[in-house]
């Protein structure tokens, strides 16, 4: 049994930034062109360097008083079939819109690190215990109190609700109020991102006591500890939040009034950014960043992330050729992810494996199966295989233009094996229920994007639809598969680790039903007259806002 160890790290809204006066006078030595971290044991993760502001930060808010409201633009809206409960959110969106309102008992840094939430300290008895310690200073924004009880029921209620991140928690066996400060979480075998899932929202903690009594009800509201209330949602096109006053941390945020505005259109946000009718935007398109270089007060950086765009193969319609591993995986091999990178993402990304490249222990790209298979062996698995001519169609959906950008790149490709491919581009709820909720998948190839969390191991397990279940109607249960992301979510030692994701790697790379192509930027555009913000270098779950209780307002 491992020696107890208790962990306390400083709550990211008490550490202190450099100052923005304190970053300009010191100039080039805090301003620097800082590389991706390579992965242990995997290629270097993204190309490209970026401008750092400050160790793992490409901008930190400047240090002043002055409050007020803020607008920031987003290309889309939180859309759940419960909709608002985080519980059973599947999407990095709906995860950073709730964020703004729930809090979690840890969260991660700008180097992935496992740091306090609502939880101030967490010890481990053993390698298959934690005692978390809860900051008994949080209050829901109704003025009640957070409990231990509030903090176990949620987890409790997480584990048992099926939902896709019950998945991520890991094998838990109980979860205790032990006192009134501490809750105890006992799980059935080691389980090493165990903390790293309780970063993300739907780990949150419930007002349990309300939900339980029918008083809130998650499917139509929020209440929960973070610094924002929610005051008005039309859907598809604004959210407003107030502040929270009960917020541990309501006297730092000088963000008070914050308007969340859906805005489909690109070249909209843009203008807006350019304008100054939006203080904080993000974009898809890498041309971002130059179309708005001219702006004297516009700023645009590139937030690299574990995050990656995905290619689905559906393999699970018996009279379809993809049914047959051998045509899926000659369409795996004539897929040219570096293409990808440098033509549609301008250099911008590089290529993944399953495994997040820029997260320790990452598998080597260029040592997968299908890496290593020439176009002229991809084309002969395709004549060989009997199917005859085949024509998929591949979806997108629209309120990501870059996929279509991507589809046209895919579709020359695939040509080249003589796999005909036609596109069909679609709003997000018909391509939610096309590629997810139809049994099966109603599609032959469709392109998406994940959350690269701050775990390797964790996004392997949606590599197992009887874990992960949204993708159950277009993918396979591999045993052989199933095994190694169990391996890898037990082992702990680094060495063993990289060697089960190389594995693990190759093995779905021979399934070829879920294909990582390469990282997702994410381009964020701000207001240099307006606003003063906190952005991460590198984001695990999309949440571009992860710091907004940092923001300041410039000015008066």
């Amino acid at each position: 049994m491992p020696k107890e160890t208790t962990v306390k790290r400083t709550h990211p809204h008490t550490r202190k930034f450099a100052s923005a006066a304190l970053i300009l006078a010191l100039g080039g030595v805090l301003a620097s062109c800082a590389a991706t971290p390579g992965a242990a044991g995997g290629d270097s993760a993204l190309v490209g360097t970026q401008e750092e502001v400050a160790p793992g930060f490409l901008a930190v808010a400047a240090e002043n008083d002055a409050t007020g409201a803020a607008t920031v633009q987003v290309d889309y809206d939180t859309q759940e079939a419960d909709g608002l409960d985080p519980q059973t959110a599947q999407t990095a969106r709906s995860w950073m819109i709730m964020g703004l309102v729930y809090e979690t008992l840890v969260t991660t840094d700008e180097n992935f690190t496992v740091q306090p939430g609502l939880a101030t300290e967490w010890s481990q008895p053993d390698d298959t215990s934690y005692v978390f310690t809860i900051d008994t200073n949080a209050k829901f924004s109704n003025g009640r109190t957070v409990t231990t009880q509030d903090v176990a029921g949620s987890l409790n209620r997480l584990v048992a609700g099926g939902g896709v991140w019950s998945g991520q928690v890991g094998p838990i066996t109980s979860v205790t109020a032990t006192d009134d400060t501490t809750v105890t979480v006992k799980l059935d075998r080691p389980y090493a991102p165990f903390l790293a899932s309780l970063a993300n929202t739907p780990a949150a903690v419930l007002p349990m006591k309300e939900i339980e009594a029918g008083s809130v009800d998650l499917k139509t509201e929020m209440l929960g500890t973070g610094p924002y209330a929610v005051a008005s949602h039309r859907q598809d096109e604004a959210w407003k939040f107030t502040a929270n006053p009960e917020w541990r941390n309501a006297k730092s945020l000088h963000i008070t009034d914050l308007t969340l505005q859906i805005v489909g259109q690109e070249s909209t946000r843009q203008a807006a950014l350019r304008e100054g009718s939006a203080d904080f935007v993000n974009f898809n398109n890498v041309d971002s960043l130059t179309l708005l270089s001219d702006s004297k007060t516009a700023k645009v950086v590139n937030q690299l992330q574990s995050d990656y765009y995905y290619l689905n193969i559906n393999s699970q319609r018996p009279d379809s050729p993809l049914a047959n591993e051998d045509v899926r995986f000659a369409i795996n091999s004539a897929i040219d992810r570096q293409a990808i990178a440098d033509i549609v993402l301008a250099g911008e990304s590089a290529p993944t494996g399953v495994t997040p490249s820029n997260l320790p222990g990452a598998c080597s790209v260029a040592d997968l199966p299908s890496t290593t298979t020439t176009v002229e062996a991809a084309k002969k698995l395709i004549e060989d295989s009997g199917e005859g001519p085949i024509t998929l169609n591949l979806l997108v959906y629209t309120e990501e233009p870059i996929f279509a950008q991507m589809s046209q790149l895919i579709q020359q490709q695939l040509a080249t094996i003589g796999v005909t491919v036609k596109i069909e581009q679609y709003d997000t709820a018909t391509f939610t229920e096309r590629v997810f909720t139809s049994q099966p998948g109603n599609f032959d190839l469709a392109l998406s994007w994940f959350a690269g969390y701050s775990d390797p191991s964790m996004i392997t397990r949606w590599w197992n639809p009887e874990v992960a279940g949204f993708n159950v109607g277009f993918t396979g249960s591999h045993d052989d598969l199933n095994k190694l992301i169990e391996q890898g979510s037990s082992e702990t030692d680094p060495s063993a680790r990289e060697k089960t994701f190389t594995e693990l790697c190759a093995v779905a790379d021979q399934y070829a039903e879920i294909l990582p192509l390469v990282h997702r930027p994410a381009l964020l555009g701000y207001n240099t007259e307006t606003i003063s913000p906190t952005i991460q270098s590198t984001e695990g779950t999309g949440n571009f806002l992860r710091h907004i209780g940092a923001f300041t307002r410039v000015g008066k």
